[in-house]
C-alpha cells in the first residue's frame, strides 16, 4: 500500500465536507466525476478529496493522483473491497460531514449544498441519501428496507406481489417523492455526519462487498441516529461499471458469490443462528418453488434443476464462512 498526502489540515471550516472515493478500474468514469464534483462544489464550503485505488489494472490510480488534487491518496496493491477501502480513509477525516461517493455516481450542481444544508437543519439526521436515477432518468430504489430472511425469500420467489403488506413491499414501490426517514440508503451517495463515525465507526470489515452499508445504517439506527431520504436533488448512478472491466467477475458469477456471502454474514450478525438457519431453509424452499414454476411453464427439467445452483453455492458458503461468522476474503 502506498499513501500520498496533500496539505495536512488539522481543522477545516465548520461547513466542510470530506469526499471519500474508492476506485476500481473506473478510469473511463473519472473525467466526468471530476467535472461534476467541480460544478457541485458549494460556495464557502471546503471540499477535500480522499481517495483509495483498489489495485486497478487500468489508469485509475494515475488519473486520481495527477488530476484530482487529493488531500489523501492511497494505492492498494490488492483489492481489499469497498468497505475496507473506505475504512482506510477514516483516520484522515477532518470535516464535520463525510460523503462516500461512488466513481460511477454523478452529482447535480446543487446536490452537495442541498444535502449539507438539510443535515445542518436536522441534527438527529446521521446519514442522508438522495434520489438515484439511471442515465435516462429512470428511478432506482433510493430508500430501502432492511432485509430479513422472510422478505428475502418473498422477493426471490416473487411471492411478495401476493402479500400486500408493508414488510413485503418492494423498495421501488416506496414513496420516492417525499422526504422521509427510512431503514437504509444506497452507498453510491452516502452523506454521513462525522459524529456518527465517532459514535459507531464506519464499515464492518467482514463485508468485502455488499451489505456493508445496510449494516452501517442498522448500527446508526441502534445508536439513535436517523437515516433520511431527500428527493429534491438527484444523482445519476451508472452502476456495475467496475465489474464489467473484469471478465472473471461475469464469467464466474463472482459478484453473485460475493453478494451471497455478505448476505450470510449479515443474517447471522443481525438475526443470530436461528435467523441464519431460517434463511438457509427458506432458500431451499424458494428454489423448490421456482423449479416447480419452471416445470409448470414448460421450461424443462434442466431449467428447473438449475434453480438449485444458488442453494448449492449458499450452503457451500455457509460452511466456508463457519455459519456466517467469518469472511472468506
Amino acid at each position: 500500500m502506498t499513501e500520498i498526502h496533500g496539505p495536512r489540515l488539522e481543522a477545516v471550516a465548520s461547513k466542510a465536507i470530506d469526499v471519500l472515493l474508492v476506485s476500481f478500474n473506473s478510469a473511463h468514469l473519472l473525467a466526468r466525476l471530476r467535472q461534476t464534483l467541480e460544478a457541485a462544489a458549494p460556495d464557502g464550503m471546503a471540499l477535500r478529496l480522499l481517495a483509495v485505488d483498489n489495485a486497478s489494472s487500468d489508469r485509475s490510480a494515475e488519473i486520481l493522483r495527477r488530476y484530482f488534487s487529493c488531500d489523501v491518496f492511497i494505492q492498494n496493491q490488492v483489492n481489499v473491497g469497498f468497505g475496507r477501502a473506505n475504512n482506510q480513509l477514516l483516520e484522515h477525516v477532518r470535516a464535520d460531514y463525510v460523503l462516500l461517493l461512488n466513481t460511477d455516481a454523478f452529482v447535480a450542481p446543487e446536490t452537495i449544498a442541498m444535502t449539507v444544508d438539510y443535515m445542518d437543519a436536522h441534527p438527529k439526521c446521521g446519514i442522508l441519501g438522495v434520489r438515484l436515477t439511471d442515465r435516462d432518468g429512470t428511478l432506482q430504489p433510493s430508500r430501502r428496507k432492511f432485509p430479513t430472511p422472510f422478505t428475502t425469500f418473498l422477493r426471490r420467489t416473487g411471492l411478495e406481489r401476493f402479500l400486500p403488506v408493508s414488510a413485503a413491499r418492494h423498495d421501488i414501490d416506496e414513496d420516492h417523492a417525499s422526504v422521509a426517514d427510512c431503514d437504509w440508503v444506497p452507498g453510491c451517495y452516502y452523506l454521513v455526519r462525522r459524529a456518527v463515525l465517532d459514535d459507531i465507526g464506519l464499515f464492518d470489515p467482514r463485508f468485502f462487498l455488499y451489505f456493508e452499508v445496510v449494516d452501517h445504517c442498522r448500527r446508526a439506527h441502534d445508536a439513535g441516529w436517523s437515516v433520511t431520504y431527500l428527493p429534491s436533488t438527484s444523482v445519476v448512478h451508472v452502476g456495475g461499471e467496475s465489474a464489467k472491466s473484469v471478465a472473471s467477475l461475469s464469467r464466474d458469477r463472482q459478484i453473485s458469490v460475493l453478494q451471497t456471502e455478505s448476505e450470510l454474514l449479515y443474517m447471522r450478525k443481525h438475526f443470530g443462528m436461528g435467523g441464519l438457519v431460517l434463511h438457509l431453509l427458506l432458500g431451499v424452499l424458494g428454489d423448490l418453488i421456482l423449479a416447480v414454476k419452471d416445470l409448470v411453464k414448460g421450461r424443462g427439467f434442466a431449467s428447473a434443476l438449475s434453480r438449485f445452483r444458488l442453494t448449492q453455492v449458499t450452503w457451500r458458503l455457509a460452511s466456508r464462512t463457519v455459519l456466517g461468522t467469518k469472511p472468506t476474503r
